[in-house]
């Protein structure tokens, strides 16, 4: 894995935590916790396309809505372990 990899992964993640906090909570999170929130979610909406059989496609954009469904996704499932 190389650093532009990383670079990569970060951006996707911060994106897709931003977006996923903006549709889910109406604000984001904060720069690191979006991070967080988009890269876990890119590896659950990942999975779950593989899954289900789902593509999106390649390249930035479908890696951005993979990775915000995923973490809409991951969103939900804290909110409800964390209200009881």
């Amino acid at each position: 894995m190389g650093s532009h990899d990383i670079i990569a992964w970060l951006i996707i993640g911060a994106v897709a935590g931003w977006l996923a906090g903006k549709l889910v909570k109406g604000s984001g999170f904060g720069l690191l916790v979006d991070i967080i929130v988009g890269i876990v979610g890119a590896f659950i909406g990942g999975w779950l396309a593989g899954v289900l059989g789902i593509s999106l496609g390649v390249g930035w954009i479908a890696s951005i809505i993979t990775a915000t469904i995923g973490a809409i996704i991951l969103i939900f499932i804290v909110r409800l372990f964390k209200r009881t």
